[in-house]
C-alpha cells in the first residue's frame, strides 16, 4: 500500500489540525501533505508552521466565483497529490463538483450526534436545546451539509451543573480523539461504504 497524503482545511484555531498533525507522525503510511486555509491571520497556519507542513492561503474574495476559487484549491491538491480531505474547522460549503471529484475521500467532524443538530452551532444549539446528551460524529462527506455516511460516533453526557463552555471543553477533547481514528481507518482502507452506511472491516 503506497503512503498517503493528507490534505487538511481548516479556517480557524487548528486544534483539531494539531491532533492529526500529532497523530499522523506516529503513522508509517501517511503525511499531512497540505494545510488549505482560507482566512488570513487564522492561528492554524501557525500550527501548519510549527508542525512543518505545508500551507496554501486560498481567500474565496479574491476570486469571482465559488468555482474559480475550489478550482485553485483543486489545483493545488493535484501538485501535492492528494489522496485524502480532512476538513477541520472549515468554515466554507464544498460545492457538489468538487465533492463528487474526491467521492468518499473527504472527512468532516460535526459536535453534535448527527442528524441531530447540524450546521455551524452545534454545541450550542444542542446545549440550548436542553438535551441530556451530544456528542461528536466523524462523516464522510456528501453533496448535502452535516448529512454523508457516519463512520464514528461518541456521546457525551451534558451534565446539569455544565456551561457552555465546560461542556465545549470535553466535546473538544473527543474530537482530538475521535477524529485521527477515523482518519486512520481511512487510510487503513479498513472503511466500506454500502449505502448510507460504514462498515469497519476488521
Amino acid at each position: 500500500m503506497k503512503d498517503k497524503k493528507i490534505a487538511v482545511f481548516a479556517s480557524g484555531k487548528g486544534s483539531n489540525f494539531a491532533a492529526l498533525a500529532g497523530a499522523v507522525k506516529k503513522w508509517p503510511k501517511a503525511d499531512i501533505a497540505l494545510l488549505v486555509c482560507d482566512t488570513p491571520g487564522a492561528a492554524v497556519l501557525n500550527k501548519a508552521k510549527r508542525a512543518a507542513v505545508k500551507s496554501v492561503l486560498v481567500e474565496r474574495k479574491n476570486f469571482s466565483s465559488r468555482a474559480a476559487f475550489e478550482r485553485k484549491i483543486t489545483a493545488h491538491l493535484k501538485n501535492e497529490k492528494i489522496d485524502v480531505i480532512v476538513l477541520a474547522g472549515f468554515m466554507r460549503l464544498l460545492s457538489p463538483l468538487f465533492v463528487r471529484k474526491f467521492k468518499n475521500r473527504i472527512l468532516n467532524i460535526h459536535p453534535a450526534l448527527l442528524p441531530a443538530f447540524k450546521g455551524e452551532h452545534g454545541i450550542r444549539d444542542a446545549f440550548d436545546y436542553g438535551v441530556k446528551t451530544s456528542g461528536v460524529t466523524v462523516h464522510f462527506v456528501d453533496e448535502k451539509m452535516d448529512h454523508g455516511p457516519i463512520i464514528l460516533q461518541q456521546a457525551v453526557p451534558i451534565r446539569e451543573t455544565d456551561t457552555l463552555e465546560t461542556l465545549e471543553k470535553r466535546i473538544h477533547a473527543i474530537e482530538h480523539r475521535l477524529y485521527p481514528n477515523a482518519v486512520k481507518l481511512l487510510i487503513d482502507e479498513k472503511l466500506k461504504i454500502t449505502g448510507r452506511k460504514v462498515l469497519i472491516l476488521r
